[in-house]
C-alpha cells in the first residue's frame, strides 16, 4: 500500500499556514470569469434590495393607504409591488443562471490546471503517491472548492447585502433602534470565531480520511483478482472497516460541531430580537418616550427587518460551516498545484531534432532513498544501433538504469550523455518522444485496438496503424475478432489476454518510429508461441535502433551485441553471451540456474564448445 506518512506530513506543512492564503487564492480563480461574478453579484444585490424595499412599501401601504384610508395611494402602492416582483424574478433567475455557469467553468479550469500539473509531475511522484488521493483532489475537492466559489460566495453576499439594506431602512425608520441591532452583530461574530478553528480542524480530518478510503477502493478493485486467489476478503473487509469508522468518527465530530452552529447564533438573534421588541414596544406606548414617533407601519416593518436579518445570519452560519469543508479541499488542491516537477527543462534547453548517437552513463550514482545507493560510479557507453541486455538478480539496478535512460529520474551524481550532450540540456520532449517502450505489463486504455495502436502516433492513418500492427505480429489475433480493429479493449485491456496486450503494446512502439528502442520484460508472462511473434516484431523494431533490452529468457538476450550482469548496482560482467558463458562467471551461473526450462547443461557445455 502507498505511504499515506508522506502524504498526511505534506497536508499538515500545507495547513499550518494562513487560511487567509488559501481564500485568497481560491477567490483568484475568479479572475478570468470577472464579468461572469460581477454580473451575478449585481444581481444578487439587487434581489437583496428589492427584498428590503418590500418590507419598506409594506410599511408605506399601512401608513399611507390602509390607516387614512387613502385607497388611490393603497393602490399606488400595489402597483409598485408587482412590477418589482417581476424585476426580481428576472434578477432571481440571472443570478442563479450566472453562478451555474461560473461554477461549471471554475470547476473545469481547477481539474484542467491539475491535469495539466500532474501531466508535468516527475515519475518519482507517481511512485509515492497513493492514486486514490490524487483523484480526490480532481473529483470531490475541485468540486467543493467551485460550489464555494459559486453558490458560497452568492450565498454571503445575498446574507451581507441583506444584513446591510435592513440595517440601512432601519436608520431610516429609527436610528435608536437600529443602533441597539448594530451592537449584536459583532457578538454573532465572536460566536463564528470560537467555533472556526475547530470546525476546519475536524473537516481536514475528514478529508485526510477520505483520501485513504479512496485508495483502499482503488487498490481492492485494481487487485481484486490478487485479493480472491489469497482469500483475503475478511483482511481486506476489516482493514476497510477501521478505515470507514474513523471517517464515521471524524465525520461525526465535525457535525456535530456544525450542528452546535446554527443553533449558537439562532440563540443570540433570538435575545436580540425579544429585546428590541420589548424595548420598543414599551417605548412606543410611552407619549413621551424616545421612540413615541414610530407609526404602525414602522414599528411592523421594523420587526419585519429584524425577522428579516436571522435569516441571513443562520444563512452565513450554515455557509461558514461549508466554507471550513471547502478550505480543507482547497489545501489539498493547492498542495498538489504546489508540488514542483522532480524534473524540470533547464533554462535553454533544447530539442536537436535527433537523439541518434552513442549514449554514455559517466559515473552515474543514484538513489531512491538517501543513504541507499541503487547505482554507485556507473559508466557504460551503448554505441549507436547497438543492442544491449541487461540481466541479474532482483533490485540490481537493471530497471533504474532504463529509468534514467529515459529521464523519469536523473543521477543525483554523474552524468548521462547522448550523442556527446549532457541530455539536461535537452528538453524532456526532445528525448521521451523518440522512445519506444515496451513494459513486462503493458497498458492498454479505454476503446478501440485501432486508437490503442495509434497513442503511439497520434497523426497515423489507418493503414499506417495496420502495417505496424502486422509488423509486430497483431494483426492475425486482430483478424479474428468479431470487430477486428474497431474491437473495444476494456478499461486496462481486460478484454485482451497478456499476449494479445503485448503486441499491440509493441505494435504501438512499432507505429511511433522511436530512435531509441526499450523492452523491460516483455515476454516473461507470455506463452512460448506469443513470445515467438513478439520476438520477430522486436527483431524489426530493433533494425538500426539504439536498443535496451531487460530480460530473463534466452531467446531475448542470446541475440543482443552485448550483455551486461548486473549486481549491487554496478557491472559485474560484459560481453556477449558466447564470451561470458566461457569465462564462467556470474552470467554462466544464471544461464544455467535461471534458463533451465529452456535449455540443458548439455546444451550449455555444447554452446561453450562451439563459442
Amino acid at each position: 500500500m502507498a505511504d499515506y506518512e508522506d502524504i498526511e506530513l505534506e497536508e499538515e506543512e500545507f495547513q499550518g499556514q494562513m487560511t487567509g492564503r488559501t481564500l485568497r487564492r481560491i477567490l483568484g480563480l475568479t479572475r478570468p470569469h470577472w464579468r461572469w461574478v460581477v454580473g451575478f453579484l449585481l444581481l444578487i444585490a439587487l434581489v437583496s434590495t428589492l427584498d428590503a424595499l418590500f418590507t419598506f412599501l409594506s410599511k408605506q401601504m399601512v401608513d399611507q393607504g390602509i390607516v387614512p384610508g387613502d385607497r388611490a395611494r393603497l393602490l399606488e402602492l400595489v402597483r409598485i409591488y408587482c412590477a418589482l416582483i417581476f424585476v426580481q424574478a428576472g434578477a432571481v433567475f440571472g443570478f442563479i443562471y450566472l453562478a451555474g455557469i461560473l461554477g461549471e467553468r471554475i470547476q473545469y479550469d481547477l481539474r484542467k490546471r491539475m491535469f495539466d500539473h500532474l501531466q508535468a509531475l516527475s515519475f518519482a511522484y507517481y511512485s509515492r503517491t497513493p492514486i486514490g488521493w490524487l483523484m480526490s483532489r480532481v473529483t470531490s475537492d475541485s468540486e467543493r472548492v467551485a460550489q464555494l466559489v459559486t453558490w458560497g460566495i452568492l450565498d454571503i453576499t445575498w446574507a451581507i447585502m441583506n444584513i446591510t439594506t435592513s440595517l440601512v431602512f432601519m436608520m431610516l425608520i429609527n436610528w435608536q433602534l437600529a443602533l441597539i441591532v448594530m451592537g449584536v452583530i459583532p457578538v454573532l461574530f465572536l460566536v463564528a470565531l470560537y467555533f472556526q478553528r475547530r470546525i476546519l480542524t475536524q473537516y481536514r480530518n475528514v478529508r485526510r480520511v477520505n483520501s485513504r478510503i479512496t485508495a483502499a477502493y482503488n487498490e481492492t478493485i485494481t487487485g481484486v483478482k490478487v485479493i480472491k486467489a489469497l482469500n483475503r476478503e475478511e483482511e481486506n473487509l476489516a482493514e476497510f472497516d477501521r478505515l470507514t469508522s474513523d471517517m464515521y468518527r471524524a465525520g461525526y465530530r465535525a457535525a456535530v460541531l456544525s450542528a452546535m452552529f446554527l443553533p449558537a447564533v439562532q440563540l443570540v438573534a433570538s435575545f436580540a430580537v425579544a429585546a428590541v421588541v420589548w424595548y420598543a414596544g414599551l417605548e412606543a406606548l410611552n407619549p413621551n418616550g424616545a421612540l413615541a414617533g414610530l407609526t404602525i407601519g414602522g414599528i411592523a416593518a421594523f420587526v419585519s427587518y429584524i425577522t428579516f436579518m436571522i435569516w441571513p445570519i443562520q444563512d452565513l452560519a450554515r455557509v461558514f460551516a461549508e466554507l471550513q469543508n471547502a478550505l480543507a479541499s482547497a489545501e489539498r488542491i493547492f498542495s498538489l498545484e504546489d508540488t514542483p516537477p522532480d524534473i524540470v527543462d533547464q533554462p535553454g534547453a533544447i530539442d536537436p531534432g535527433t537523439v541518434r548517437g552513442d549514449i554514455e552513463f559517466e559515473h552515474v550514482s543514484f538513489f531512491y532513498e538517501p543513504g541507499k545507493l541503487v547505482l554507485d560510479d556507473f559508466s557504460l557507453t551503448i554505441r549507436q544501433g547497438e543492442t544491449i541486455a541487461l540481466v541479474g538478480p532482483t533490485g540490481g539496478g537493471k530497471s533504474t538504469i532504463v529509468n534514467l535512460l529515459c529521464r523519469f529520474y536523473e543521477p543525483r551524481m554523474g552524468v548521462v550523455r547522448v550523442n556527446g550532450r549532457d541530455y539536461r540540456e535537452l528538453t524532456q520532449h526532445a528525448l521521451q518522444s523518440r522512445l519506444g517502450i515496451v513494459l513486462q505489463t503493458p497498458y492498454l486504455f479505454s476503446g478501440p485496438i485501432r486508437e490503442n495502436i495509434r497513442y503511439g502516433r497520434l497523426d497515423a492513418s489507418d493503414e499506417e496503424v495496420e502495417a505496424a500492427a502486422r509488423m509486430a505480429g497483431a494483426h492475425a489475433f486482430i483478424a479474428t475478432l468479431p470487430k477486428g480493429y474497431e474491437q473495444e479493449v476494456g478499461e486496462g485491456g481486460t478484454l485482451l489476454s497478456v499476449g494479445q496486450k503485448q503486441l499491440l503494446s509493441l505494435a504501438r512502439a512499432v507505429l511511433a518510429r522511436p530512435e531509441i528502442f526499450i523492452m523491460d520484460e516483455a515476454t516473461s508472462s507470455v506463452d512460448t508461441l506469443t513470445e515467438a511473434l513478439i520476438q520477430q516484431g522486436m527483431e524489426t523494431l530493433m533494425a538500426g535502433r539504439t536498443s535496451v533490452v531487460i530480460a530473463h529468457r534466452l531467446s531475448t538476450i542470446r541475440r543482443a551485441d552485448r550483455i551486461l550482469v548486473i549486481e549491487g548496482g554496478r557491472i559485474a560482467e560484459i560481453g556477449s553471451h558466447s564470451e561470458l558463458l566461457r569465462a564462467r562467471g556470474h552470467y554462466y551461473n544464471l544461464y544455467t540456474q535461471q534458463f533451465r526450462q529452456e535449455t540443458t547443461v548439455e546444451e550449455v557445455a555444447r554452446e561453450m564448445a562451439f563459442a
